[in-house]
């Protein structure tokens, strides 16, 4: 068998996959953002001394890493429109991907967390430092600098990973991809073009974030150590 690559039945599309890399990107930085908040309200709680709700973080992190990203996005969207709310394809997306990488977020910062030494935490009670005020500029600076290459990959495979919610007809490359093959019959040589620009947007997304820890972590740069 002899197959002829042809691309040109494809340029016709590209306002359309543009537009999907466009929704696919939009998807990645809502849910990034989100998502670290959320997972670094997590790993406070769950380091915290309420136990209570140190456990409660525990199951939802626990229960998030052991189901698949499919599922809880089936339950989002069809279970929210299940008891009457109805939600778009990208709010819901949204909404899941954010609750998916919250939880991994969570155990990343948890490590950073506890990995600060405990004389530093002593030092700063010394100082007559708040709680807060020991967390806010003692624990998380320090924490999240030593895992940000860990954060990310992390989101950077969320990114990827959100060609998943294809699956509810969310607008995203991989959705718009499988319109634009359907139509072109040309599987190949669609698919090799979505997976050139998700290549694309993962250099992207590492770039951003290694420019914002040079910002963000001038004591990492001085000493060079890596991003």
């Amino acid at each position: 068998m002899h197959y002829q690559f042809d691309f040109t039945a494809l340029l016709a599309y590209w306002p359309d996959l543009l537009a999907g890399a466009a929704t696919t990107l939009g998807l990645s930085v809502a849910s990034t953002l989100c998502g670290f908040g959320l997972g670094v309200l997590c790993a406070i709680g769950r380091t915290g001394t309420a136990a209570g709700l140190a456990r409660a973080c525990g199951v939802y992190v626990e229960a998030i890493r052991n189901t698949p990203l499919l599922v809880q996005i089936f339950i989002v969207y069809f279970g929210l429109a299940s008891v009457g709310f109805k939600v778009g394809a990208f709010t819901a997306a949204t909404v899941a991907l954010v609750i998916n990488v919250g939880a991994y977020t969570a155990e990343i910062v948890r490590a950073g967390i506890e990995s600060i030494p405990k004389g530093q935490l002593e030092a700063a009670e010394c100082l007559a430092l708040s709680r807060t005020q020991i967390l806010l500029h003692v624990v998380l600076p320090p924490a999240v600098e030593r895992v940000w290459p860990a954060l990310t990959s992390q989101y950077v495979l969320l990114m990827l990973a959100s060609s998943i919610t294809s699956q509810i007809s969310a607008e995203e490359l991989t959705a718009v991809a499988n319109r634009v093959q359907s139509d072109t019959f040309r599987s190949v040589e669609t698919y090799l073009v979505v997976a050139a620009a998700y290549l694309a947007l993962s250099l992207v997304m590492r770039a951003l974030f290694w420019a914002a820890g040079r910002a963000a972590f001038p004591r990492r740069r001085r000493l060079g150590t890596p991003l």
